[in-house]
């Protein structure tokens, strides 16, 4: 379970207080960056890049590094795809989703579990832009000249059991998120980053098919 959170929690889609953020400086009229980040994320239709996650235990000296591929498709079609070391996918398409995992797979209703349904509005909130209004999360905003570091505190107890922050990096260029890093109240870290990132570049509904 914990591991499908993060994954859907990714999707939103690669450092707890304001001294930690070097370079950064707080956005001055939320409002104003409320408003514009809305109106860029509607731009977005589409998204495919690949992604390296870095996942840092307390329990170990070393960084567990990890492999994929993701695309969106508006609306609510999601696809993220973990290749190396090890295969998982995960394919969202409106109200279900369809997991692949160790050569097992399942369907879930996302209607059906107030959990998911929880975590599936953050990703549309996320998607359209809307994530800063989100009533599961307490936000701070921040910049330098090239991004936006969006700092989000869950409210709810759900989300507060599997994180303790969560940190996105935006790319001023097109609004879209570079990295998400996660962090767990256990001291665990997730840090995803996106590489090789096209923005409104066309995808086909069969990428999203169960």
């Amino acid at each position: 379970m914990r591991k499908l959170i993060l994954v859907l929690v990714l999707q939103c889609m690669a450092l707890l207080s304001f001294g930690q953020y070097s370079g950064y400086q707080p956005v001055s009229d939320i409002a104003a960056f409320k408003k514009q980040f809305s109106a860029e994320a509607m731009k977005i239709n589409s998204i495919t890049s690949n992604f390296r996650q870095e996942k840092t235990l307390t329990a170990l000296t070393e960084t567990i590094s990890s492999y994929g591929s993701f695309n969106f498709k508006r609306a609510n079609k999601v696809r993220l795809e973990y290749t190396k070391p090890f295969s998982y996918v995960m394919v969202m398409n409106g109200d279900r989703m369809l997991v692949k995992d160790d050569g097992h797979e399942n369907t879930v209703n996302l209607k059906s579990n107030k959990l998911f349904q929880q975590v599936n509005r953050i990703v549309v909130d996320c998607v359209q832009g809307t994530i800063l209004d989100s009533k599961d999360f307490t936000s701070k905003v921040f910049e330098n000249p090239k991004e936006f570091l969006l700092e989000m505190t869950p409210t709810s107890k759900n989300l507060k059991g599997f994180f303790q922050t969560i940190i996105l990096i935006v790319d001023k260029k097109d609004y879209s998120v570079q990295s998400i890093r996660m962090n767990e109240p256990s001291g665990d870290t997730t840090i995803i980053t996106f590489t090789e990132k096209k923005v409104n570049a066309p995808v086909s509904d069969s990428v999203f098919t169960f």
